[in-house]
């Protein structure tokens, strides 16, 4: 295989008596020119600078414009003047065996001016002359389409996608960025590949929740699909969709398939789809152009290589017919073909020609549930407020053979309640038979519950502490063990509480009307899918929204309200609360089954 590597470089040394030979001349000059094509290929790539546009004349001839191009190691390929040539001309027509070609140009490098060389004679004078100089130039040539190979696409961690179809005949797949910026546009695309050869058609929709990104409309829902697509094997059908990233505080998020709402057809006969499916995301707040920048920077070297280069570069694709003594050219197609470079003294003009067609969009004109765009999470106003509490539940993980004396920690929780002063308090939850009420009920023990021995509690004996960062909003448990356990985990309740300022007392009216409803508050799910519950504000200005399971063991929900079912059937409830005003809350309810049971009634 030759080698197309032009590095590592290698440079004359000079020092005085050194005696230079017609190799060391010749090191100079691939130093030189080696540098220069690397250079080339890192920064511009390979394609066409200007000009090198290609035109048929008649039924066998061609016309190449003049102009400039580059090719895959980086060499300048220079058409002086443009060339016209009869198609039986160009090299490689003679060995062509189908009707799309492709019509290729090449850098050539030709040795001229003979020059006589003394004491080069020793053969009789047939090697008295040498040439003097090299012109670099040019060769067209002609290859079937097919012998060209295809661009080899690096793998690449921008994008994140998730499969919606796939069977013998179609792949329906989601593709978007895997980091989206906040406040920004967002593209994601739905793709219909076509498997087999056979002639049929797809029918395809669905309906994804979108947790931190609205739609056109406002909405946090995006309907999407495809209505009787026929393709062709191996081609390929997109459609775009545009979403506005909300300028949320959660790190990650989801886009999930609604369960129970895909729907596809497969010449209207319904197929069975995916559904439950979530494709996660990550915020940031840098730009775009900062993000994209960022992710083709980490492309190195080694994987640039792997891609392997082209020593040539396209310049159209040719249509021909075949007649008993002939090619005719049927067709010239240069559009999608030709690759340009965009060479930086084209930016003026290129600017100057995208403002005609480049406008920010405002994607989102609505909010969800009335007119005004939401707020930021977070930003909701501190004014006017009552007293404020918050609840969770948390864990203490111990490990294993934990022993008397040991401290452990929780993770940073935050409480909800923002930054200020916070007070808060843990307790030890456990379900009891209560026998006034004939069942089971929850109870919290604040302090030490072995206090409480008579009712026979199975609590570990410690020592517990609590650190409330002021400024960050958040708070750490500390639990100092009294005595050896073998438990995996210690699980309490905590609760947080805001005091009011003297100027909030009496406020509770602000709290009149105002409330929140989930849009589905009852949803029926297979174990392990994902659903997202959307909230909906009446008589209330958008406000950042807390979300939490009120049982252990009872699924996992993000914070920005993507919900993940556990692997076991059952009915589990989630709390959806207010952060700035816990009192507005409201309940949403998963029937978890297995699939092909029904819910109880």
């Amino acid at each position: 295989m030759k080698n197309t590597k032009l590095y590592p470089f290698e440079r004359n040394r000079y020092y005085s008596g050194k005696m230079l030979t017609s190799s060391d001349f010749w090191a100079e000059q691939t130093y030189f020119n080696n540098k220069r094509r690397f250079i080339n290929n890192l920064m511009y790539g390979a394609g066409i600078v200007c000009g090198c546009g290609v035109f048929s004349l008649d039924d066998l001839s061609i016309l190449v414009e003049s102009g400039a191009a580059i090719d895959g190691l980086g060499r300048e390929i220079v058409v002086e003047s443009s060339v016209v040539k009869k198609l039986s001309a160009i090299e490689g027509f003679e060995s062509l065996k189908s009707d799309e070609v492709c019509l290729c140009l090449r850098y050539r490098e030709d040795p001229v001016h003979a020059v006589y060389t003394p004491g080069q004679g020793d053969s009789g004078g047939e090697q008295d002359y040498e040439y003097n100089r090299i012109t670099e130039s040019f060769d067209l040539f002609l290859m079937d389409k097919e012998d060209d190979p295809a661009e080899y696409e690096l793998e690449s961690e921008f994008f994140t996608g998730m499969v919606l179809l796939e069977n013998e005949d179609f792949t329906v797949r989601l593709t978007m960025p895997a980091t989206v910026c906040r406040g920004r546009n967002v593209k994601l695309e739905l793709s219909v590949e076509k498997n087999s050869s056979e002639n049929r058609s797809l029918t395809y929709r669905g309906i994804l929740q979108t947790p931190v990104f609205l739609t056109p409309d406002g909405s946090h829902e995006l309907k999407i699909g495809v209505k009787n697509i026929s393709l062709a094997e191996g081609d390929t059908v997109v459609r775009e969709y545009w979403l506005h990233t909300q300028n949320s505080s959660v790190l990650e998020s989801s886009i999930v398939v609604e369960s129970g709402q895909a729907r596809a057809s497969v010449d209207g006969k319904e197929i069975e789809t995916l559904s439950g499916l979530a494709m996660n995301v990550t915020l940031t707040d840098m730009r775009p152009q900062d993000l994209v920048s960022r992710e083709i920077g980490h492309i190195s070297l080694e994987m640039k290589s792997m891609g392997g280069v082209k020593d040539y570069v396209c310049l159209a694709d040719l249509k021909l017919t075949r007649t008993q003594n002939a090619y005719i050219i049927e067709e010239i197609l240069e559009k999608g073909v030709k690759n340009y470079i965009q060479a930086p003294a084209q930016e003026g003009l290129r600017t100057r020609y995208l403002e005609y067609f480049t406008k920010e969009a405002d994607i989102c004109r609505a909010a969800p549930g009335g007119t005004a765009k939401p707020k930021a999470e977070g930003a909701a106003s501190w004014q006017g407020r009552a007293v404020e509490a918050a609840s969770g539940v948390l864990e203490i993980p111990l490990g294993e053979n934990a022993r008397r004396g040991d401290i452990h920690y929780s993770g940073e929780i935050m409480h909800g309640l923002g930054k200020g002063n916070v007070y808060v308090e843990i307790g030890y939850e456990y379900i009891a038979e209560d026998p006034a009420l004939g069942t089971n009920s929850r109870n919290t023990v604040y302090g030490n519950p072995k206090l409480f021995d008579n009712e026979q509690l199975s609590a570990v004996n410690v020592e517990t502490a609590v650190k409330v960062m002021t400024d960050k909003g958040s708070f750490i448990v500390a639990a100092k063990l009294l005595e050896n356990v073998s438990y995996l985990s210690l699980t309490y309740r905590w609760v947080a509480i805001r005091f009011p300022a003297g100027n909030d007392l009496g406020l509770m009216d602000q709290y009149n009307g105002k409330s929140i409803s989930v849009d589905t508050p009852t949803v029926v799910m297979g174990v392990r899918e994902n659903h997202y519950f959307h909230v909906r504000y009446n008589n209330m200005e958008p406000c950042s929204i807390a979300y939490e399971m009120t049982e252990p063991g009872s699924g996992e929900i993000t914070s920005d309200g993507v919900y993940t079912s556990p692997s076991r059937e059952g009915v589990y409830e989630i709390r959806v609360y207010c952060v700035d005003m816990p009192l507005i809350c409201t309940y949403a309810y998963a029937i978890v089954k297995k699939e092909g049971k029904e819910p109880e009634n």
